[in-house]
């Protein structure tokens, strides 16, 4: 049995970063994914990707994973960048660089 361990990212509809300091595990699919005959949706045979495990750190997910004897992927979540800026900033004009004053 494969595990993947991940922070996820905040939604879209989201402003704010709630939720996003947790872990969770799930598992990868086993089966192929194909489109249900008679209502068009997509269908698996297996029911363990609906399971996701949450986790207050990365370490109690690996910990969990090991004692269970699974093996797992641990995708490493992004880092913030926060660019500070002004209010000026959004008025501030900046000429092309390749408009230089020609003497």
């Amino acid at each position: 049995m494969h595990v993947k361990i991940y922070q996820p990212s905040r939604s879209t509809m989201q402003s704010g970063r709630g939720k996003t300091k947790t872990v969770v595990l799930e598992y990868t699919d086993l089966s192929a994914r194909r489109p249900e005959p008679l209502m068009g949706w997509t269908a698996s045979s297996d029911t363990l990707n609906q399971v996701k495990m949450t986790f207050e750190s990365v370490d109690a997910a690996v910990a969990h994973a090991k004692e269970q004897g699974w093996d797992y992927t641990v995708d490493v979540a992004h880092e913030r960048r926060v660019r500070p800026r002004n209010y000026t900033d959004n008025f501030r004009y900046l000429p092309p660089e390749g408009d230089k004053a020609k003497a």
